[in-house]
């Protein structure tokens, strides 16, 4: 069975930092994109950052980027998010997520990937 197993999730400071990490676990797959969304409970989910298979290319939430920074060297290698000056706004449940898909097409929908990790808890306190 193949997941995706996230950790580094936890309560901070506004201001702090935190590393969130998703490693693809069980039978080899090469996933062509990965990414983290996150969802606050009652509102839509929302992408926040993507990375190609060697993590040359980089996507992200326009008004996130520059806090936050994803990485990622290698199909079964981990992925990682790297966030910075974080704001009780960033307060959430982050997932991770991966497709399958070559096509660089509908990197921020959610829809376009094929399997998801169990999310990872990350609060901001002011």
């Amino acid at each position: 069975q193949v997941q995706l197993v996230e950790s580094g999730g936890g309560s901070v400071q506004a201001g702090g930092s935190l590393r969130l990490s998703c490693a693809p676990s069980g039978r080899s797959v090469r996933w062509y994109v990965m990414a983290w969304f996150r969802q606050v409970p009652g509102q839509e989910r929302e992408f926040v950052a993507a990375a190609s298979l060697s993590g040359v290319t980089k996507w992200y939430e326009d008004s996130l980027e520059g806090r936050f920074t994803i990485s990622r060297d290698g199909a079964e290698n981990p992925v990682f998010l790297q966030m910075n000056s974080l704001k009780p706004e960033d307060t959430a449940v982050y997932y991770c997520a991966a497709r399958a898909s070559a096509y660089y097409s509908g990197i921020k929908d959610g829809g376009q990937y094929d399997l998801w990790g169990q999310g990872t808890q990350v609060t901001v306190s002011s």
